[in-house]
């Protein structure tokens, strides 16, 4: 069936294509395992010189192999050939080369890499300047991997919150003893592994383990894991990301396997986990070693090529050399010899390697290299050889003669690197351990531990020992156990392990920069030599050096060449890799799907549309609606097909008159309860609240930190240490994120707390001269006059049977009452209220006539009339700042900045145009000279314009500059057109200056 496929490995056939080709896999293979098998060598183009690559890993380490899976929408860009399963019919391509993977005319820019080294960009195309945007062209086109899908995804996601005792990530051996013995203590346990299959290495290993060959005594564990109702396995399943207080984010793979859209259900799902413990089993990356034109395809990891063999059936090459600094490999060589297929030699840097493993490879009648390095690679599009030479013991220097080794596969191996990603995650800084060659993970920021490779531990025994150890230990700390292991230990077969070399770049006859390209990233081009050109440029620190070079920046995140990297910087800087130091890896782990992330959040769920109880009856009476924030607000109530003016003009006519109701239910309110609650809303507002009594309201101005305004509302004191804050529609979500912030980071001594009750409760607002006498038909149990329900009070009572709290507040100077229920009964409440107010002809009216009706009084909308820039003196209500000493607020010393109490501000004033039906639009600039050229001075801005029936001429709020002292002045709004429309700088109050039928 294919050249590479072992007889002994069989199964049923998938077939696939793979850039237009058509091959055949079987069931279990991975795309990269079947490309393999099927002799494919060349997988895809490097990112800068597009030299060719093939493969060179096994899982997420992968940074050659970058496919596109499947066309059309649901396809999915910058995936790893490694990290996809195989299915019937799957249809992969590689991100890069043009015309074709095989002969890409952008690898004749690779015949040049040496005049392209770090910093070739920003060197060459800063001139001249006006052919930057002929540059960025031709840049962006070759810039970039996958093609981003332009069709909508068919498919859906899903989330899931969860809260475990103990979230075992990894189920390799250390992993699965951890779950197992967190499992008997009854603790409940989440075990997630990004393969298909838990076992980890042990997958592709030939030990065993008490007694059972690896794969017979992961199959076992895994059943009994399985059998517990409190453990919940989840392979294919990336923890992706480890955030504060034990939250992780975990990828599950639900369908990818089956289809390259889902036959059903979701295709992802993030869990977002809660662990009280966690126990990080993630194991480690096998180091690559750098050596000239290690990037040729046919350079492989040892243990990848040993995975391939052992667990694939698949032997990629015929005739191999191993390259080693440790005993590791030496296992690839006896794996690649069972396949009957040749194994030239093996190469080990040390002097004097010694041990079992090493006599089992020389049983055999392999030879073996010692003191010698694999100093290059020849080939092309394959290794067609490999050049070995003896190098002194420290491993700086060739010392011998070349020898040249017919060979079409090398397997490489220069240590082991922990995964310590998530660790990471959590602010634990690595410590550099020399006696592994690695960074280990550093003291914990969580509670969390690390056992089994992440740890630096690389010996089968060891890592289970240490896992088991973690489990136990997580399920005791998290309330479950005693934290005693439940099994006598482990028996293994395996060999001792002689002392590693480091070895970070191979020498070669000829310098760093003269030999031919040592590669450290492959993904992205980096090599040792622009690396070491970097600290020549004045580059010394690792994270300057990281983005100079792009060292890490590719989707394998430097899993494989961060420490190569770093460890050359070291030499070139002439200090060690502890003073260096490495780079700190931050979530993603591995590449996540946008989907995946949004799940269900999008279209209509991403940004819901909110309503209120009375939306149906709203509907029902023919509104046209508006979007405030989320909610959907009535506009207007149009009658007999009349245009938005006319509605308008009835409604605040009606409101004047008589009496108006308004659906003011979403507006925001947040509960403020606790000891310290008067003192904490006293600091947010400028005024103070120290001493409002319960049933009493205050109006308030909340700044930001420059002094200007953010948001505005009423607070009132339902009882003591309770208050009820209102908000703005669209600032509730902002206004209660602003309290948790400086509660929680600036005051946390004081103790008050915020619930947001906005969807709780259903308002309805009525307001004009009769809505005493409309609330008197509805609620007999509150004395509603003006002595015994003042303005700014409020009562509990009961309106229409339903217990209710009213509040005498006006956002229309007209006298008003906010009736407030739980919000299922807001619709009974409000068709009470219509009824009651039939004899009043009592009038709907929507946001539109509530802007009207506010700015004939002056009132401001925040983000409507002001913009971030507006202190409460430019609004002309310097009355709601305390001018009492004794108490502070945020923002308060900000207001003395020379900047905020210097003339000629943008100051609020009212604007009436000298023709009273002109009409001026919102935003028009306002200048003083209309015959001014252009550009004119702009002293300010209209914020807000209306026609006002009940005054009977049109009315504009504005920002001028100086406005305050300049009442009575003409100014003049520039249009479009070429006109201008004249207008007198007035009051911002036009109706009812003195505050009268509010009070009423």
């Amino acid at each position: 069936m294919s050249r590479n496929r072992l007889e002994s490995h069989t199964g049923a056939t998938l077939d696939f294509t793979f850039n237009g080709k058509a091959y055949q896999g079987i069931v279990g293979d991975t795309l990269a395992s079947a490309l393999l098998a099927n002799g494919v060598d060349v997988v895809g183009r490097s990112f800068k010189y597009a030299r060719p690559r093939g493969i060179f890993g096994h899982g997420a380490e992968e940074p050659n192999a970058i496919i596109q899976l499947g066309a059309g929408a649901a396809t999915i860009p910058n995936l790893k050939a490694t990290q996809v399963e195989l299915y019937q019919g799957l249809e992969a391509s590689s991100v890069n080369g043009w015309p074709s993977v095989d002969f890409d005319v952008m690898g004749i820019i690779g015949a040049f890499g040496r005049l392209m080294p770090p910093g070739f960009y920003y060197k060459t195309f800063m001139y001249p300047k006006k052919l930057w945007m002929t540059y960025e062209h031709f840049i962006r086109k070759a810039a970039g991997l996958g093609a981003t899908p332009v069709e909508a995804d068919p498919d859906s996601y899903d989330k899931l919150n969860q809260h475990c005792d103990v979230l075992v990530v990894g189920a390799g051996p250390a992993g699965l003893v951890a779950a197992r013995e967190a499992a008997r203590t009854g603790a409940r346990v989440i075990i997630a592994d990004e393969q298909s299959e838990f076992g980890g290495s042990l997958l592709a290993s030939k030990q065993t383990i008490d007694g059972r060959i690896a794969t017979d005594w992961i199959a076992s564990l895994v059943a009994e894991l399985a059998a517990y109702k409190n453990v919940q396995l989840l392979p294919r399943s990336t923890v992706f990301g480890y955030y504060d207080h034990n939250f992780l984010t975990i990828l599950e793979r639900r369908t990818d396997h089956l289809a390259l859209s889902a036959p059903s259900g979701t295709r992802q799902r993030i869990h977002r986990v809660r662990a009280a413990q966690v126990v990080l089993a993630t194991g480690a990356f096998e180091r690559p070693l750098v050596f000239a034109h290690n990037d040729i395809p046919g350079v492989m990891l040892a243990s990848s090529v040993s995975t391939y063999v052992n667990r694939y059936g698949v032997a990629p090459g015929n005739k191999l050399v191993v390259f080693t600094t440790n005993d590791n490999a030496y296992q690839t060589a006896l794996d690649w010899h069972q396949t009957g297929r040749q194994v030239v030699a093996v190469v080990d840097s040390r002097t004097n390697p010694s041990g079992e493993i090493v006599d089992a490879v020389k049983a055999l009648g392999i030879e073996v290299l010692v003191g010698h390095g694999l100093i290059e690679a020849r080939g092309k599009k394959r290794v067609k050889a490999a050049l070995v030479a003896p190098i002194n013991e420290s491993g700086t220097q060739v010392v011998g003669a070349v020898r040249y080794l017919d060979s079409d596969l090398i397997a490489c191996s220069g240590g082991w690197s922990p995964a310590i990603h998530l660790s990471s995650h959590t602010g634990a800084k690595p410590v550099w351990d020399p006696n592994i060659v690695g960074f280990r993970p550093g003291a914990s920021k969580q509670q969390e531990r690390s056992a089994g490779a992440c740890r630096g531990t690389f010996d089968l025994a060891g890592c289970l020992a240490e896992g088991a150890s973690a489990g136990a230990e997580a399920a005791k700390l998290s309330g479950r156990g005693d934290g005693g292991l439940q099994f006598p230990g482990f028996s293994v077969e395996e060999y001792s392990e002689q002392p590693q070399q480091a070895l970070f770049l191979v020498p070669h006859t000829q310098s760093t920069s003269r030999a031919p390209s040592q590669f450290v990233d492959f993904q992205l081009d980096v090599s040792a030599s622009g690396i070491e050109l970097a600290v020549r440029e004045g580059f010394e620190s690792v994270e300057h050096v990281k983005r100079y070079t792009a060292l890490g920046f590719g989707t394998d995140q430097g899993k494989l060449g961060n420490i190569n990297g770093m460890a050359i910087l070291a030499n070139a800087l002439d200090q060690s890799i502890a003073e260096t130091g490495t780079t700190i890896f931050r979530p993603s782990y591995t590449p996540t799907t946008f989907g995946a992330i949004a799940g269900r959040d999008v279209n209509h769920l991403f940004d819901p549309e909110r309503y209120t109880a009375m939306h149906r009856w709203h509907q029902q009476q023919g509104a046209e609606f508006e979007d405030v924030g989320q909610w959907k607000r009535p506009w207007y109530f149009p009658q007999s097909g009349e245009s938005l003016q006319k509605a308008v003009n009835r409604e605040g006519l009606a409101v004047r008159n008589s009496v108006g109701i308004l659906d003011a239910s979403t507006l925001g309110k947040i509960d403020i309860q606790g000891p310290d609650a008067a003192e904490f809303i006293t600091r947010m507002y400028t005024n103070s609240y120290l001493k409002l009594a319960p049933g009493k309201c205050r109006y308030g101005v909340m700044l930001k930190e420059d002094g200007m305004i953010f948001d505005d509302g009423v607070c009132a004191c339902l009882a003591d240490n309770h208050y009820l804050m209102f908000t703005t529609t669209g600032g509730a979500a902002g206004v209660l994120a602003w309290l948790e912030l400086w509660q929680q980071t600036e005051w946390p001594e004081l103790q008050v707390y915020f619930t947001s009750v906005t969807d709780h409760w259903t308002t309805a607002t009525v307001t004009g001269p009769n809505a005493r006498k409309v609330i008197a038909k509805v609620c007999n149990d509150i004395e509603l006059s003006n002595e015994a329900f003042g303005f700014m009070d409020w009562r509990d009572g009961t309106v229409a049977g339903v217990k209710a709290r009213i509040f005498r507040i006006s956002f229309t100077g007209e006298l008003s009452y906010e009736v407030n229920v739980p919000a299922h009964y807001g619709r009974h409440i409000w068709e009470a209220l219509i009824a009651a107010g039939e004899e009043f002809n009592i009038t709907p009216y929507g946001t539109e006539t509530m802007h009207v009706l506010r700015a004939e009084k002056g009132f401001i909308i925040v983000g409507q009339d002001t913009d971030g820039s507006m202190t409460p003196a430019d609004m002309n209500m310097d009355w709601v700042v305390g001018k009492n000493k004794a108490f502070s607020f945020i923002g308060k010393r900000s207001l003395q900045r020379s900047d905020t109490v210097r003339e000629n501000r943008k100051q609020l004033v009212g604007l009436k145009t000298l023709k009273g039906s002109d009409v001026l639009p919102e935003g028009a600039q306002v200048v003083f000279d209309a015959k001014q050229k252009i550009p004119m001075s702009m002293q300010g801005h209209v914020t807000s314009s209306y026609y006002s029936a009940s005054l009977g001429h049109s009315i504009a709020l504005a920002v001028v500059k100086g406005g305050h002292s300049r009442l009575g002045q003409v100014v003049y709004c520039p249009l479009a057109d070429g006109r201008s429309i004249a207008a007198e700088i007035v009051s911002s109050v036009f109706y009812d200056p003195k505050g009268e039928r509010q009070h009423v």
